[in-house]
């Protein structure tokens, strides 16, 4: 067992097991936040397992994640709108945290990987994995100020 595979252990031990916290338990908001959570643990913890195994394919399953990972929120945030007007769910620390999380993973294995085609494709994955769930959170929360509907 190299470093890689004992981070991604802790990081799949420590944020999975606080996903499948919320999402057992709560109400309709925290399970959605926690759904939310489980896609920003698991692809970075695809990153690093991709360098701990040295399997470049582990990379394109976070790329897949990260794209429909927040998808996925905001189909169940629109889905469960009306259980959702009552409570607007806010969890802006743990989003930061978890965005955090996936940038220093980012560049940890961009690091590792060098300049190449590889560490463009960690960049886009850390773009689409920050920004995705920054936004998905956001409308959780209540949406964006001057958005009809938001």
């Amino acid at each position: 067992m190299n470093g890689w595979i004992l981070a991604a252990t802790v990081e799949l031990g420590g944020g999975g097991a606080a996903a499948l916290w919320g999402v057992t338990t709560g109400p309709t908001g925290r399970r959605v936040i926690a759904q939310n959570l489980a896609t920003s643990v698991v692809c970075p913890a695809l990153l690093l397992l991709s360098q701990g195994y040295g399997r470049p394919a582990y990379v394109d399953l976070a790329l897949l994640l990260a794209v429909l990972g927040p998808v996925g929120t905001l189909v169940f945030a629109r889905l469960l709108s009306d259980d959702l007007a009552g409570e607007r769910p806010s969890a802006w620390g743990l989003t930061w945290a978890a965005a955090a999380l996936g940038a220093v993973v980012v560049v940890a294995c961009c690091v590792a990987t060098g300049p190449s085609r590889a560490m463009a494709k960690l960049l886009v994955i850390g773009a689409l994995l920050i920004g995705g769930n920054v936004i998905a959170s956001r409308a959780l929360s209540g949406g964006f100020q001057g958005v009809r509907g938001g």
